[in-house]
């Protein structure tokens, strides 16, 4: 289950991320509303994690999923760059993320 509650944090993050974009600095409600509801989601979802996770993975595998998805999100909705080897920098954080779920004992 923690790794779920991992997961969706990470969800969560790339939802706060990038909603931070259209709170022009907190300063529209509903953007800011919404953004500021996935920062409390994800935090308590990492917070319920870290029960079993060491904290080392779990808080790199969340902002790596945090990470990859925000850009994703940018290069689909935001027209970012394209470019080869910002596209190797990001499957290299997928791997790591990937070998960190797959090298990690939970506490319990």
């Amino acid at each position: 289950m923690a790794w779920l509650y991992l997961f969706l944090a990470g969800l969560l993050e790339v939802g706060w991320a990038v909603g931070l974009k259209y709170t022009e600095g907190f300063t529209r409600f509903w953007p800011s509303v919404w953004t500021s509801a996935c920062m409390i989601g994800s935090f308590g979802l990492l917070a319920l994690a870290l029960k079993t996770l060491p904290l080392g993975t779990a808080y790199a595998i969340w902002t790596g999923i945090g990470a990859v998805g925000t850009a994703i999100f940018g290069l689909i909705f935001l027209n970012e760059s394209r470019e080869i080897p910002r596209m190797v920098c990001l499957v290299l954080i997928v791997a790591g993320v990937i070998g960190l779920k797959f090298f990690t004992r939970t506490s319990v």
